[in-house]
């Protein structure tokens, strides 16, 4: 089975599987597709993290996290007259792309130790065709494009890239990528180190100096993803795992910490009570985050610490049931994919893969067709700041894909994207699902909140969707709570997706109707 927002790549993991293909070349195949059919939300110019499964065995991350620019430092900024670094443009695309070199530590894995043995040309046959035969535009990628042309229309390559004489494309209209489907049909013949350390890395370096990117074809030749020992919770249902610093995984876990010591399950699902509590629950785990998560080589404290009893349960009983603490603090918006896999053994992935904001730093590769991303935007001038800019430093970032193994035998894989609201949509994912017993979809489907702030949402206020009812409203504005309501079914609370595993092998998925995505299985 394989869930993603948007069908296509899960039908494209979906026959990788078929042909008796693993998860992690499945996920491949999602990957690189679903850069050609929802290239506002993710691409090859960013960066992603891996969670793998294999029963039996201890979970294993990768992370595809890439680095700031060699030599790098506040003054570069500083000597052109600004004191934050640019959101868009080639100023802020000064990390590298580790989204490459993860599918290549990935499919190491799975050769090593599945027995993987799917072609580059088969897992990007179907990206390929999407970027060269066309694929029809959605909605949602028209709207974004609508929404962002103004800031981005001048960066270099975009106008050529993402729009149709000089306007958004139309939803329904084919959208050709042929740029980027030649970079995968490279990769496909030299091999995905090429990226950083071939003929492919040279003309990307010669690219982005072109463009006025600070970096260099040294910062691509020294990259490398690397596996991770992922974070783990003991939660009284199972144990939940992942990724550690510089993602915010450590957020998604302390929040189901805390609520597992709440007395969560005496709870009404999805009451006045439940939100406020996932609020709160919510507002504790941030103020570590944003005091302590950065890069872990400039950490002052473990993150796996972060899990113990003795820290989650102050942090627990600082919660009042009848009151909302002040918030004000949100990390900024992101845009990313979440996208999961199960296969026929067991074996799973949960997977995130990212450019930042909608369309990343905007500039567009002329030769290779590759939009790179912007994380590094958000880096802090200020050298003595928790994420603040270095030399070869790693952004912080909110991506953060989840993994449950539960003591009666089943795994969930699950996740979402959307800046601050992925450790509150895997917290109601969770609790729907696991703890209340909630059918996946409608765990999935149901009302959710944004507690700060997410693409396109620059406020810190608590956002509701408008199902949820009026007298859940009025009572969490009675306990203090600053409420701003979206739409029904709203973009911004994120596109979420879970596969859940049972014991005797059944698979059941759910795909977020907020997207344009599906589950597909066989």
């Amino acid at each position: 089975m394989a869930v993603a927002p948007h069908f296509l790549a899960s039908r494209a993991a979906l026959d990788v599987l078929e042909e008796g293909g693993d998860a992690i070349e499945a996920m491949v195949a999602a990957a690189a597709t679903i850069a050609m059919v929802y290239p506002h939300m993710t691409g090859l110019g960013g960066d992603a993290f891996w969670l793998i499964h294999e029963p039996g065995q201890v979970p294993v991350g990768i992370d595809a996290c890439g680095a700031a620019a060699a030599g790098l430092t506040p003054s570069f900024y500083n000597a052109q007259g600004l004191d934050s670094i640019p959101v868009r443009g080639p100023l802020a695309a000064n990390t590298v792309a580790g989204t490459v070199s993860g599918w290549e530590r990935a499919l190491a894995l799975s050769k090593q130790h599945w027995g993987g043995r799917m072609p580059l040309s088969r897992l990007f046959a179907d990206a390929i065709h999407y970027g060269e035969r066309g694929v029809p535009v959605t909605a949602s990628q028209m709207r974004s494009t609508r929404a962002k042309q103004p800031e981005l229309e001048a960066q270099p390559g975009f106008r050529e890239c993402f729009l149709v004489d000089g306007e958004a494309p139309a939803e329904g209209s084919l959208f050709f990528q042929p740029k980027m489907a030649a970079t995968l049909r490279h990769l496909s013949r030299t091999g995905l180190d090429d990226f950083y350390r071939g003929e492919l890395a040279r003309a990307i370096a010669a690219d982005l100096a072109a463009c006025g990117s600070p970096l260099g074809l040294g910062d691509l030749n020294g990259y490398r993803a690397q596996l991770t020992k992922p974070l783990a919770l003991a939660h009284s249902l199972g144990t939940l795992y992942n990724l550690p610093p510089p993602t915010q995984g450590v957020v998604s876990l302390m929040i189901l910490g805390i609520l597992d010591r709440l007395g969560l399950s005496e709870m009404e699902p999805d009451s006045a009570d439940y939100v406020h509590c996932l609020v709160e629950a919510t507002k504790q785990a941030f103020k570590v985050r944003d005091a302590h998560i950065t890069d872990p080589r400039y950490m002052r404290i473990d993150a796996q610490d972060c899990l113990k009893p003795d820290f989650l349960e102050p942090l627990a009983g600082a919660i009042n049931l009848g009151r909302a603490l002040p918030w004000g603090n949100g990390r900024g918006p992101g845009d990313t994919v979440w996208m999961g896999v199960v296969d026929s053994q067991g074996r799973a992935v949960s997977f995130i893969q990212s450019i930042y904001h909608e369309f990343g730093s905007g500039v567009v590769l002329e030769r290779t067709g590759l939009n790179w991303q912007n994380r590094g935007c958000s880096f802090s001038l200020d050298e003595n700041a928790l994420n603040g800019l270095r030399p070869g430093r790693k952004p912080f970032h909110t991506l953060n894909p989840a993994l449950a193994r539960l003591h009666d035998g089943r795994v969930m894989v699950y996740g979402t994207m959307g800046g601050d609201g992925q450790p509150q949509t895997q917290a109601a994912l969770f609790t729907r699902a696991i703890v209340y017993g909630q059918g996946l979809q409608q765990a999935v489907s149901a009302p959710r909140w944004l507690l700060g702030r997410t693409w396109g949402r620059p406020s810190d206020s608590l956002k509701l969707e408008a199902r949820f009812s009026g007298e859940i409203v009025g009572s969490l504005r009675r306990r203090g709570h600053e409420i701003e309501m979206l739409q029904e079914f709203d973009e911004a609370v994120g596109h979420a997706g879970a596969i859940v595993r049972h014991p005797g092998g059944v698979l059941e998925g759910a795909s977020d109707p907020r997207s344009d995505g599906g589950v597909a299985g066989f």
